[in-house]
């Protein structure tokens, strides 16, 4: 049995689909009973647990093989990031009642890092909550999420332009889809291993934002141009989407173009390349749209 959290999400939802293709018994975590009948009709068991519900999540950790961890994800985050401290607390305290086997915890790219990285602060406090841990951990840390370009299908379909914030235009940055994340979380619960380890995770290659507004306009049939943002119209223009407090989202950025969020060096962790192409992707992401 295999405890997975996030299982509504993009990533835990790869995970646990991975997991019941292989065969596996899966114990889908969720916060929502509402959402637990689609995870019934696949197979998996359903427990109910709030991330700050300590109790209820170590019941759900009990008996397991392997647990898959991530605080949820909050794009617009009280200063001090208290929800994400709370929640790794919480999931610290129910992994250490229930003492799974081995725990598989999502990380990101550059979460080694102690400052400047913005919104990815919060999976930097996971990696703290779980690091005195005498359970086998597992961190991953996954590059640039190529189904952030969600956002981006609409108005490049309506305008032939895709707002770029990931800058220059002409860099080639690490992207990885999340089904390939969701396979090496799979793939990473059933090893056995001892201690502690950190796994990388890219795409198979790197993409410039020229190439992926190339791709994006041959996924929505017409010409799509990457047009750079102004760095100073970022905080009026998030706000206007509806994020109160930008300035995490925006340190995050500002760490991704400055090359300040990286891997670490080559050799000194483990690194998996996936498979999926951005056209994969895209066709995906298109039809999700409609």
């Amino acid at each position: 049995m295999f405890a997975i959290t996030g299982v509504t999400g993009k990533v835990g939802g790869a995970a646990a689909r991975a997991l019941l293709d292989a065969g596996h018994a899966v114990r889908a975590v969720l916060r929502d009973k509402a959402k637990a009948a689609a995870w019934v009709e696949q197979g998996a068991e359903v427990a109910i647990a709030d991330m700050e519900d300590t109790a209820a999540l170590q019941a759900a950790f009990a008996g397991t093989e392997g647990v898959f961890v991530m605080v949820p994800p909050n794009f617009a985050p009280q200063a001090g990031y208290p929800e994400a401290r709370a929640a790794a607390a919480s999931l610290a305290r129910a992994l250490a009642e229930a003492a799974p086997q081995r725990v598989v915890a999502l990380s990101s790219i550059g979460g080694q890092r102690e400052s400047g990285l913005g919104l990815i602060t919060q999976v930097h406090i996971l990696e703290e909550a779980l690091a005195a841990s005498p359970i086998p951990s597992a961190i991953l840390r996954p590059t640039w999420f190529m189904e952030n370009s969600l956002w981006d299908v609409a108005p490049a379909r309506e305008t032939g332009t895709m707002a770029s914030f990931l800058q220059p235009l002409d860099r080639a940055y690490s992207m990885v889809a999340t089904a390939d994340i969701g396979r090496v979380i799979a793939d990473t619960l059933v090893q056995q291993w001892q201690g502690r380890r950190v796994i990388e995770i890219e795409g198979p290659r790197r993409y410039t934002q020229h190439e992926i507004a190339a791709l994006l306009g041959a996924a929505v049939g017409r010409e799509v141009q990457a047009q750079a943002v102004p760095r100073e119209q970022w905080e009026a223009l998030f706000q206007s989407q509806g994020t109160a407090r930008p300035m995490p989202r925006i340190e995050m950025i500002d760490g991704f173009n400055s090359g300040w969020i990286e891997f670490e060096e080559a050799g000194v962790n483990e690194r998996v390349i996936g498979t999926t192409p951005y056209e994969v992707v895209f066709g995906e992401l298109v039809k999700q749209v409609g």
